[in-house]
């Protein structure tokens, strides 16, 4: 099923810069985590560059480095489907990242400089800002920053980058309802209270509250994402509606 454009998508428009690539290619990815880009619809390059503004091969490009990490997957001659993320993977990325993140949080309590955790206040208060403003590409740009700048304190660039894809690869489907209940608020806040903890050196209590942070985020997920009947077209081939005068390309 090719998504219908008529009604302009929530995304950015990319400043003229060399790396127009990259900045196609997050601007996507956090569309895709917010829900912006829907599971099964498919949509093309030139489609998506006019409403960034840009040329269409740099979103291809942008595509392409979605599809080898399984965000997406192109479709000949139409553009990209959005793969769907199943309960089954949150559950694992959730469980993957409990393995890593929950203990970490215990060393970065310990060693971690005071001056360096200090230094993600303003990132931690952004978060709560973004989703209290209903800023959601913000709320997930600055959430990203402090979990990754966080974990760096541990001093491994491969767990880094290990929950860095695992972030990539989740879905939060539906984040401008939850952001509208006042949902992500609460989840915002968690950040600020992790910070404490680890800044007095609690080490024991940073990391239960990780623990009950990333249970809360699979909540999220779970009231976020669409049931498996809606999502719209499948993985082999679904409709493209825009044969029917619906939907375009």
């Amino acid at each position: 099923m090719t998504a219908d454009h008529g009604s302009p998508l929530k995304l950015p428009l990319v400043p003229e810069r060399r790396n127009i690539r990259d900045h196609v290619a997050h601007a996507l990815r956090a569309a895709l985590i917010a829900g912006e880009l829907r599971p099964g619809l498919v949509y093309s390059a030139p489609a998506l560059a006019g409403q960034f503004g840009v040329s269409p091969t740099p979103v291809r490009e942008a595509m392409l480095d979605l599809a080898k990490e399984g965000m997406v997957e192109p479709v000949r001659n139409k553009g990209f489907r959005i793969t769907a993320v199943s309960e089954r993977d949150l559950d694992e990325y959730t469980e993957i990242r409990r393995l890593v993140e929950v203990p970490l949080m215990g060393r970065i309590a310990r060693t971690a400089p005071r001056a360096e955790l200090e230094a993600l206040r303003p990132v931690a208060a952004r978060i709560v800002e973004a989703a209290c403003a209903g800023d959601l590409i913000g709320y997930l740009e600055h959430d990203r920053r402090f979990h990754l700048s966080l974990l760096a304190l541990a001093g491994n660039e491969r767990l880094v980058e290990v929950v860095g894809d695992l972030r990539k690869r989740s879905r939060l489907y539906g984040l401008t309802g939850l952001a509208e209940r006042g949902v992500l608020v609460a989840s915002a806040e968690e950040h600020e209270r992790l910070l404490d903890l680890l800044l007095v050196g609690d080490a024991e209590g940073a990391e239960v509250c990780m623990g009950d942070h990333l249970g809360h985020v699979r909540t999220l997920w779970a009231e976020g994402r669409p049931a498996d009947g809606d999502v719209e077209g499948d993985r082999d081939g679904g409709e493209d509606r825009g044969s029917r005068g619906g939907a375009r390309r």
